[in-house]
């Protein structure tokens, strides 16, 4: 089985959409597999991640944009403006694609985890990620 999730994105960030994905999964009804996930953008990504203090989340963040920043005299890719080049070097050292086991009908993730994407531009927009369900 294969879904759509559109998960819109305010600017820079990560998003939480853990109940999309567990919804997907609980009517693909399968006890036990595994559940992929593929974001179709080469300036977003996907993680999974600490879900209950936002603060990890936001020094994630921070840590990536100093690791990555703006305005870096090397980037020759900026027709779509100052963060389109950190948006594509963010994506490429991080996930575009996850695969998560399915234990007992639902996502096998730990206590604090979620499924996040993570925003690398500072634009609004919608981004689709595809959803593999596989027994």
């Amino acid at each position: 089985m294969i879904d759509r999730i559109r998960v819109r994105a305010h600017g820079l960030g990560l998003i939480s959409f853990t109940e999309q994905v567990a919804d997907v999964v609980a009517r693909a009804e399968v006890p036990e597999g595994l559940c992929t996930l593929f974001v179709q953008h080469t300036s977003a990504s996907l993680l999974i991640q600490e879900d209950a203090d936002p603060t990890a989340r936001e020094d994630l963040e921070r840590w990536l944009n100093r690791l990555v920043p703006e305005g870096d005299i090397l980037y020759r890719h900026t027709q779509e403006g100052p963060d389109d080049m950190p948006a594509h070097i963010k994506s490429a050292l991080t996930a575009t694609s996850l695969s998560i086991p399915i234990v007992d009908g639902r996502l096998g993730l730990g206590t604090w985890q979620g499924i996040f994407l993570w925003e690398h531009r500072r634009r609004a927009s919608t981004r689709t990620v595809l959803v593999h369900v596989s027994a």
